[in-house]
């Protein structure tokens, strides 16, 4: 099961990245990403060794965004692989069988060949402007997942991502989206960890309720 709330770190230093992890982690995060640019290999492996360190102290899930060698390195759980990293299934024959292999999707044809390489869930976005990443491609909003989804009819996960706060989750969630993927959000209030789980576990929290009840 791919866990429905995925953290982006944020930071301006692998340091500040690092504390953010810790609070993520302290917040109830159930997966963390770890999305570091312009850093070299070595920085990035010290980085992730030191992620890996916080988050399996927390039993937090690991991923590393970009290079699926140093996922593997650092046994972290997995991997994200933009549109213009390694092909997953290179990736796959790489890793150990037990990590998972995320893809970044823009467009019903992205998400095609995304799942055709077996990737474990999709990141399909921008649902709304965000100045987290550069070089932003078209804003889908809700048309455009109800456009992409009434097409792709898959079992693969599909998460949005890009610009979502918690006034956003049920509208995703009734259209057809497993999860969310949050960086800026989150990074400015951590407390938001909380909300956004319990905004997309509702469902499942409610029937437990409720045969706990009988």
């Amino acid at each position: 099961m791919i866990p429905k709330l995925h953290y982006i770190t944020q930071g301006n230093s692998p340091k500040e990245h690092l504390e953010n992890i810790q609070k993520a982690c302290n917040s109830g995060a159930e997966l963390v990403q770890l999305r570091v640019k312009n850093v070299s290999d070595k920085k990035l492996l010290k980085l992730a060794r030191e992620a890996r360190e916080i988050t399996a102290h927390f039993q937090t899930r690991l991923i590393i965004n970009d290079d699926y060698k140093i996922a593997k390195e650092v046994k972290a759980d997995g991997v994200h692989l933009g549109k213009t990293d390694s092909c997953p299934t290179v990736a796959r024959k790489h890793l150990y069988t037990w990590q998972i292999i995320g893809g970044t999707a823009n467009t019903l044809q992205d998400c095609e060949v995304l799942i055709q390489k077996d990737v474990d869930y999709i990141s399909l976005g921008p649902f709304r402007f965000t100045t987290t990443k550069e070089n932003l491609p078209p804003v889908l909003g809700i048309a455009g997942y109800v456009a992409i989804l009434d097409v792709l009819k898959t079992e693969t996960p599909i998460l949005a991502v890009g610009g979502i706060t918690p006034a956003d989750v049920s509208e995703l969630l009734e259209i057809g989206i497993s999860g969310v993927a949050v960086s800026g959000e989150i990074t400015r209030d951590f407390n938001t960890i909380r909300i956004f789980n319990q905004l997309l576990n509702a469902s499942s929290t409610a029937e437990q309720r409720y045969t706990f009840e009988e």
